[in-house]
């Protein structure tokens, strides 16, 4: 049997939900496409705006500099493109050679279904332009493995009984073991009374993993067992962050925010 999470709880969600920011997701990473290694492109993302260093090569194979501004304009990340000169490296640096010349344009445009794809466009004027898909280039395993506690929001819609659609926020102790490729997440929940379990087999992409389709299971205050996708997991300078989403028993699908530090 589900049982749900508290409805006073669901309510002072929905409230804050009212005041609080839309957070756009993280493509901060290295990007490349796995058939032309040897080019890329460095993304550094700072909420709706994007700094983009280009590692390409100009018509004579040498390697070529460009950097790019981008913002959000609701769909894709837009803005110049940039050719930047300055001193040679082996002298000492004269900020008066610097100069930053616009040449163009340049488009980040993320995959609709996932946060590691996208296509990047770029266009040089009186050059030409070109179009990408490109991923995260993965370049170590990342360790997730330990015990970390933390909160949750997540929200039950296309419930069979409409009563049950609701929001909630949840606090958490977690234990996260990772070995062989596979994690298992074991969440004990304060306000629900509940020990929930997720595992599976890892995907990484870049700086995130992805969980696709494991074992969903919990027991105490809510008791079911199901399959989850968990994605955009990420492992941060405290602790670690991801998100799942499933559809229980019930007939309610399930989407899940969840952020935790090391204990």
């Amino acid at each position: 049997m589900l049982t749900p999470r508290s409805s006073l709880r669901a309510l002072a969600f929905v409230l804050l939900l009212a005041s609080a920011p839309v957070r756009a997701a993280d493509y901060t990473d290295i990007w490349y496409v796995p058939t032309e290694s040897g080019w890329g492109a460095n993304v550094v993302q700072s909420d709706l705006f994007m700094f983009v260093t280009f590692f390409i090569y100009g018509p004579d194979g040498k390697p070529t500099w460009y950097t790019a501004d981008l913002t959000f304009d609701g769909s894709s990340y837009t803005g110049n493109l940039y050719a930047t000169q300055g001193t040679y490296w082996a002298l000492p640096w004269n900020g008066a050679s610097v100069t930053t010349t616009p040449v163009g344009t340049a488009r980040f445009t993320p995959n609709a279904l996932n946060v590691y794809q996208a296509t990047l466009t770029w266009t040089v004027t009186g050059t030409g332009s070109v179009t990408k898909a490109i991923e995260r280039q993965t370049l170590t395993t990342i360790p997730l493995g330990g015990d970390y506690v933390g909160g949750q929001t997540g929200r039950y819609t296309s419930c069979s009984n409409a009563a049950d659609n609701s929001s909630y926020t949840d606090r958490f102790n977690l234990s996260v073991a990772q070995a062989s490729g596979v994690a298992t997440f074991t969440f004990t929940y304060n306000d629900a009374a509940a020990n929930c379990t997720l595992s599976g087999t890892l995907e990484q992409h870049g700086l995130t993993y992805r969980i696709p389709g494991g074992p969903y299971k919990c027991t105490g205050g809510l008791v079911f067992s199901t399959t989850a996708t968990l994605y955009e997991i990420k492992a941060t300078s405290l602790g670690i962050e991801g998100r799942f989403a499933a559809t229980l028993p019930n007939g309610c699908r399930e989407e899940a925010n969840f952020s935790a530090v090391l204990r």
